[in-house]
């Protein structure tokens, strides 16, 4: 098997960087992210450098892995290792002839795509935060008015996951839930401990660690989350073929004082042969973007940390990256 280092640089205003693959190499004239093959000795980060140094005539200053996947072609079986390209200094160009196009990942119009980078695309596509729902904690109206303050301010991925909730009180919060989502363009899934039809109606569903290896196949909704707490759940998501995992508790939570914790580093151990997008979760904010993404998560999932202003941290945001 080959390993491949893959770079998704990502430009200021989103847009990401592909090439067209030159005439004489398999899949000729189809289009992929730069990248190339790990010599011997080397990291993914090192050879993913050298590559786009050769390429692109860059020199990488930041980037975060992401996601490992492997694809079987006719000529190779390849395990690729996708690392975010953040900052680096140069301007790309073309070192080797190939032609080379910026694109926003909602309007990549570029045909042929290579097989193992549609997937990506989509991934893309993921919003890097999540808010979930606590409106039995803090109440439906104080939740309902900070929800429409964070998809005013841009949050584009929320669950609601109420356990416990009255059924006539769960169904005025999902219909206020869904139509203010639907207003801001955001998704909206709903987890897996209240009825699917509620899913259905939605934009998809959140799977518990339960109902991940209950499932034979990849239940039928245009998202499908899971939750995620050891690698035998990372390793069924991949293979369900889900949009998205949480992974955590990270750190302590109110919600489950005293509860085990992963800590940034098991985390990181546990992602680093992820196949699918990864949100770090567990009494996190926005002041740990930072950690979340060079510890390979695709984003932040937040609860408290979302809605409840007195844990935002000062003024409401937080001294890391901003999540968008």
């Amino acid at each position: 098997m080959l390993e491949v280092a893959v770079g998704v640089l990502v430009r200021g205003d989103g847009a990401v960087l592909l090439g067209q693959r030159r005439p004489g190499k398999p899949y000729a004239g189809w289009w992929e992210f730069p990248g190339g093959k790990l010599e011997a000795g080397e990291t993914v980060e090192q050879a993913l450098a050298r590559e786009l140094r050769e390429e692109l005539g860059i020199d990488v200053l930041r980037s975060w892995p992401w996601i490992v996947r492997e694809h079987v072609y006719p000529h190779a079986h390849v395990r690729l290792s996708f690392r975010r390209v953040v900052e680096w200094s140069g301007t790309p160009r073309s070192r080797e002839g190939q032609a080379l196009a910026w694109r926003p990942p909602s309007a990549i119009d570029l045909a042929p795509l290579l097989p193992a980078t549609v997937p990506v695309i989509g991934w893309l596509r993921l919003p890097p935060r999540l808010g979930i729902s606590c409106a039995m904690q803090v109440g439906d109206d104080s939740f309902l008015a900070a929800l429409r303050r964070a998809l005013a301010a841009g949050l584009r991925l929320v669950q609601l996951r109420e356990p416990g909730i009255a059924p006539d009180r769960l169904d005025r919060l999902w219909r206020e839930m869904r139509a203010m989502c639907r207003a801001a363009g955001a998704l909206l899934v709903v987890n897996g401990v209240h009825s699917a039809s509620y899913a259905a109606a939605c934009d998809g569903v959140h799977l518990r660690s339960a109902d991940l290896h209950a499932c034979v196949s990849r239940p039928p909704f245009r998202i499908v989350g899971a939750s995620c707490h050891d690698a035998r759940d990372l390793a069924r998501a991949g293979e369900l073929g889900v949009d998205y995992a949480v992974l955590g508790p990270v750190k302590p939570t109110r919600t489950h004082p005293g509860a085990p914790t992963l800590g940034w580093t098991a985390f990181r151990n546990l992602a680093a042969d992820t196949r699918v997008p990864v949100f770090a979760l567990g009494g996190l904010d926005e002041n740990d973007a930072e950690d979340a993404l060079a510890a390979g998560a695709h984003g932040v999932g937040m609860m408290r940390g979302m809605w409840v202003e007195e844990e935002k941290g000062e003024g409401g945001r937080g001294k890391g990256k901003s999540l968008g």
